[in-house]
Protein backbone atom coordinates (compact mmCIF):
# COMPACT_ATOMS: atom_id res chain seq x y z
CA UNK A 1 0.00 0.00 0.00
CA UNK A 2 3.32 2.75 0.32
CA UNK A 3 4.35 1.80 -2.19
CA UNK A 4 1.12 2.43 -4.64
CA UNK A 5 1.21 6.29 -2.56
CA UNK A 6 4.10 6.58 -3.09
CA UNK A 7 3.99 6.16 -6.94
CA UNK A 8 0.76 7.93 -7.28
CA UNK A 9 2.20 10.85 -5.00
CA UNK A 10 5.33 10.37 -7.73
CA UNK A 11 2.99 10.51 -10.62
CA UNK A 12 1.03 13.89 -8.89
CA UNK A 13 4.09 15.86 -8.53
CA UNK A 14 5.22 15.44 -12.21
CA UNK A 15 2.11 16.10 -13.71
CA UNK A 16 2.69 19.78 -12.74
CA UNK A 17 5.45 21.21 -14.03
CA UNK A 18 6.36 24.48 -13.08
CA UNK A 19 6.06 27.18 -15.93
CA UNK A 20 9.21 29.09 -17.13
CA UNK A 21 9.46 32.14 -17.47
CA UNK A 22 8.19 33.17 -21.09
CA UNK A 23 5.09 30.36 -20.12
CA UNK A 24 4.47 32.24 -16.93
CA UNK A 25 4.23 36.05 -17.73
CA UNK A 26 1.47 34.25 -20.49
CA UNK A 27 -0.63 32.93 -18.27
CA UNK A 28 -3.66 34.28 -16.02
CA UNK A 29 -3.00 35.45 -12.71
CA UNK A 30 -4.39 31.98 -11.10
CA UNK A 31 -2.56 30.15 -13.19
CA UNK A 32 0.95 31.93 -13.11
CA UNK A 33 3.77 29.54 -11.88
CA UNK A 34 1.61 26.35 -12.65
CA UNK A 35 1.70 25.04 -16.22
CA UNK A 36 3.68 25.68 -19.36
CA UNK A 37 2.32 26.71 -22.61
CA UNK A 38 0.00 30.09 -23.53
CA UNK A 39 -2.84 30.95 -21.34
CA UNK A 40 -6.60 30.53 -22.44
CA UNK A 41 -7.02 32.50 -25.94
CA UNK A 42 -10.12 33.84 -25.34
CA UNK A 43 -13.79 32.86 -23.06
CA UNK A 44 -14.74 29.80 -25.09
CA UNK A 45 -11.66 28.19 -23.48
CA UNK A 46 -12.72 28.48 -20.22
CA UNK A 47 -16.51 27.54 -21.58
CA UNK A 48 -14.63 24.21 -22.73
CA UNK A 49 -12.89 23.53 -19.50
CA UNK A 50 -15.80 23.90 -17.45
CA UNK A 51 -17.89 21.80 -19.61
CA UNK A 52 -15.15 19.33 -19.31
CA UNK A 53 -15.10 19.63 -15.70
CA UNK A 54 -18.66 18.79 -15.65
CA UNK A 55 -19.06 15.77 -17.57
CA UNK A 56 -15.98 14.44 -15.51
CA UNK A 57 -17.52 15.03 -12.50
CA UNK A 58 -21.13 13.84 -13.27
CA UNK A 59 -19.56 10.62 -14.84
CA UNK A 60 -17.29 10.28 -11.57
CA UNK A 61 -20.66 10.51 -9.59
CA UNK A 62 -22.70 8.32 -11.83
CA UNK A 63 -19.80 5.29 -11.78
CA UNK A 64 -19.66 5.51 -7.93
CA UNK A 65 -23.59 5.25 -7.36
CA UNK A 66 -23.80 2.46 -10.02
CA UNK A 67 -20.79 0.76 -8.29
CA UNK A 68 -22.03 1.22 -4.74
CA UNK A 69 -25.94 0.90 -5.55
CA UNK A 70 -26.51 -1.32 -8.45
CA UNK A 71 -30.53 -1.48 -9.60
CA UNK A 72 -30.33 -4.83 -11.35
CA UNK A 73 -32.09 -6.89 -9.04
CA UNK A 74 -33.72 -9.76 -11.01
CA UNK A 75 -32.72 -13.75 -10.80
CA UNK A 76 -31.14 -14.30 -14.29
CA UNK A 77 -29.33 -11.33 -14.48
CA UNK A 78 -25.88 -11.76 -16.08
CA UNK A 79 -23.45 -10.39 -13.10
CA UNK A 80 -24.71 -13.17 -10.87
CA UNK A 81 -23.50 -15.77 -13.25
CA UNK A 82 -20.15 -13.56 -13.32
CA UNK A 83 -20.00 -13.95 -9.21
CA UNK A 84 -21.21 -17.75 -8.97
Amino acid sequence: MKRVLTVLAAMLLAGTSFACDVCEKRQPKFLKGISHGGGPEGNIDYVIVWATILIVLATLYFSIQYLVRPKEKEADHIKLMVID
